[in-house]
């Protein structure tokens, strides 16, 4: 077969090289629609000082399902007996975006807007195959149940994030190309393993329209489904590789559930838009936003280096001392975060 001689490595890349090409176009053809209906305008809890559009994920989302069906149909014993829970996390996506684009123009009341979410999270997770179990020790009804929350949280938290330019950026391009290259290795299975490339490369595609100044935000239609999208990444690749699991999102979960744990100790409503985020203090502490994103980047970049010793060592041992060396490096940049730069 002619996935077989061409080789994973270079299917992998075209798909990546394909999804990139088509995110800027798409971001390229949107944008005026854009400009005119989903201007975000600053306000007290901003990052920017004018009026930007937003909504720009939208051609992430897009571009990532159409490359990686259009793999899935051109190729099919590459990625076999995928479409039934391929098709179940496109439908769920499709129905975050469509929540996040009209929260974008309308701003949606917090109530429906978290059903929805549990609606498209419950897809996702009766989608799963009945084998998957990420820790096999838990009943079966336990661990899925933890898998729904906390697929609701990670979509969550990529909105909850996505506050400054190239954020999101900073987080998917390390987390996405550490799972395509343990997949290219074999390591994880093929179907998360295209979903990642895809990913990878339509990202970057939005990449240079959300760089520090942005003309382009990535909206809630983007980063609800892309925050689903990395959590059901790392369900299936945790799958004998939970430390790598926990590794790879490591500061963005961290940042996200510190300030929400603080928010909740202090009885303030965390329903509520804010700027208590870590990496939204170190704005306010005299960090410019390049120098937040570059601290990120590299973090993420050595989160992912770590995610794949662990995997590597196949030991306990090897992988409780890549977690532990990661939980030392996400807390040392929130604790540079959350002071005033010398």
């Amino acid at each position: 077969m002619i996935e077989q001689a061409v080789g994973r490595p270079l299917v992998l890349g075209l798909v990546a090289l394909v999804a990139l090409l088509l995110s800027s176009g798409l971001i390229i053809v949107l944008r005026p629609w854009l400009a005119r209906r989903t201007l975000a305008r600053p306000n007290a809890r901003s990052s920017h000082n004018e009026p930007t559009p937003q909504g720009g994920g939208i051609a992430v989302v897009i571009a990532t399902f159409a490359i990686a069906w259009a793999a899935i149909a051109l190729l099919p014993s590459f990625v076999p007996n995928a479409s039934g829970e391929f098709l179940a996390l496109t439908a769920a996506a499709v129905l975050l975006a469509v929540v996040g684009a009209l929260d974008d123009m309308y701003a949606l009341p917090e109530a429906p807007r978290l059903a929805l979410q549990f609606v498209a999270v419950g897809l996702v997770v009766a989608a799963l195959p009945n084998d998957l179990q990420v820790l096999p020790q838990l009943p079966w009804w336990i661990e899925r149940a933890g898998l729904f929350f906390g697929l609701v949280w990670f979509v969550n938290i990529a909105n909850f994030m996505d506050g400054i330019d190239w954020m999101t950026v900073a987080e998917v391009v390390p987390l996405a190309g550490a799972v395509t290259l343990v997949g290219v290795l074999g390591t994880v299975e093929l179907l998360p393993t295209l979903v990642a490339a895809a990913l990878l490369g339509a990202i970057l595609g939005f990449a240079p329209f959300n760089k520090p100044v942005a003309r382009l935000f990535l909206g809630d239609a983007g980063s609800l489904p892309i925050g689903l999208l990395l959590g059901w990444l790392l369900a299936l690749a945790g799958r004998g590789h939970l430390a790598a699991a926990l590794i790879l999102p490591l500061y963005y979960v961290a940042d996200a559930t510190v300030t929400l744990a603080g928010r909740l100790a202090r009885r303030e409503p965390v329903w509520q838009a804010h700027r208590t985020h870590f990496y939204q203090r170190a704005t306010d502490n005299g960090f410019t936003v390049p120098e937040i994103v570059v601290r990120v980047v590299l973090v993420n970049l050595a989160l992912a280096a770590l995610a794949l010793v662990s995997v590597a060592a196949q030991s306990v041992v090897g992988s409780l001392a890549a977690l532990a060396a990661s939980i030392v490096l996400v807390a040392w940049l929130l604790a540079i975060f959350a002071r005033l730069k010398r």
